[in-house]
């Protein structure tokens, strides 16, 4: 009995270790998800994805108790992940200022542990990025009230993962077109550059990307600095620029326009982004509200995806010119939810994750990597004011 055991496990072992045979356990990655607590949502939540099936687990792994952490961003390794706890002065706020988390990964499972917290020295921080190095991690405080209004905080990381005080602020002038929503600056997202020279922060508030040059050599306790030769882009009156991704060449860039709901194309070199395209995301018939949200490329680059967060609660596809990165229209598609506040495709590439914000669901979708078409809804999982989806494994 004894010696046939250890037949089968040796037998196990040995299946797991071929090319072309995997356990059951190798299709399986860690989810993490970030949320909205102003409901039921506790925090953070670790959940178990099968890359074969496209589903989530039903019941996560662990759930770890933070206020409002929104946007997570996780290391270049992997070991870290940081979380920006988006709070402010605002109605029913638990915090009065914004604040920044971090925490050590389970490299197996991607459970969370707590390292520390600094302050945002802001409002309401809505997305975070790392700068290529390590070093640095680049907040963006939003701020919904017009004052103190938006700001850009830089944020020294350690080796060992935890977080210093911030050492610089960025803010900006408004732009005052829109009096509701443009009355102070609000970054909502800054972004290096795949040279790693450059941040790019877009504010909703100016209708402007602003332009750092990034050098940490010459002044670490400062490492911005108004980029001279391009300073900001400006950017259509009203328009309200969101989120700027880069193609994986470095040679293009793309932006939503959240308040008039349009993408836009850029051709991108030495720190200057030139403008190529602006397409609107709605039919040309369209009279409802317009919302431009998350935007990300498809794994292979040949594909943008696009959300409009507004009325009509959509995907759009856009085809990639291998060439010039100029975007052609391909399909669309609903997210099956209401304000559809950040998507993301699994490790395979074959499917799409999307956290529907007030419909308080995620709901994973079936992607053609041939055509790039959104195919058949695979799962809705309830869930109370989802608002990033993170993998562990990239």
């Amino acid at each position: 009995m004894r010696l046939n055991l250890l037949i089968g496990l040796a037998m196990a072992g040995t299946l797991s270790a071929l090319p072309g045979i995997s356990m059951a356990n190798d299709t399986t990655t860690p989810l993490l998800v970030g949320s909205y607590t102003g409901a039921s949502s506790k925090g953070i939540y670790v959940y178990d994805f099968d890359t074969r099936s496209g589903k989530i687990s039903p019941v996560p792994s662990q759930i770890v108790p933070a206020s409002n952490p929104s946007w997570l961003t996780f290391s270049s390794n992997r070991h870290y992940l940081y979380a920006v706890n988006e709070n402010g002065d605002g109605p029913g706020q638990i915090e009065i200022s914004g604040r920044v988390t971090s925490f050590s990964v389970d490299p197996q499972n991607g459970h969370l542990t707590q390292l520390n917290q600094v302050q945002s020295l802001g409002s309401e921080p809505t997305y975070s990025s790392l700068s290529i190095d390590g070093r640095y991690l680049f907040v963006a405080n939003y701020s919904v009230s017009s004052d103190p209004g938006g700001t850009l905080a830089v944020i020294p990381v350690k080796a060992d993962g935890q977080l210093e005080p911030v050492v610089q602020m960025k803010t900006h002038r408004a732009s005052h077109v829109n009096m509701d929503r443009q009355l102070s600056p609000h970054v909502h997202s800054a972004i290096m550059s795949p040279d790693g020279q450059f941040v790019f922060a877009q504010d909703l508030g100016a209708d402007r990307i602003y332009v750092y040059q990034y050098d940490p050599q010459a002044h670490p306790d400062a490492p911005l600095r108004a980029y001279a030769a391009q300073p900001e882009v400006r950017l259509p009156p009203g328009s309200g620029p969101r989120h700027l991704v880069f193609s994986a060449d470095g040679k293009h860039a793309y932006l939503t326009l959240e308040m008039v709901g349009k993408v836009m194309s850029f051709d991108y070199a030495n720190g200057m982004l030139t403008r190529k395209q602006e397409i609107p995301l709605a039919d040309e018939d369209f009279k409802g509200k317009n919302g431009g949200g998350a935007l990300h490329l498809s794994p292979d680059d040949r594909f943008l995806i696009v959300t409009n967060r507004g009325t009509d609660n959509e995907f759009i596809v856009y085809a990639v010119d291998p060439d010039s990165g100029a975007l052609s229209f391909k399909s669309r598609r609903s997210v099956e939810g209401v304000e559809p506040r950040e998507f993301t495709f699994d490790p395979s590439g074959h499917f799409l994750l999307v956290a529907n914000q007030k419909s308080n669901a995620i709901v994973v979708f079936a992607v053609n990597l041939k055509t790039g078409v959104i195919g058949k809804q695979i799962q809705s999982l309830p869930f109370s004011q989802p608002s990033d989806l993170k993998f562990l494994s990239r």
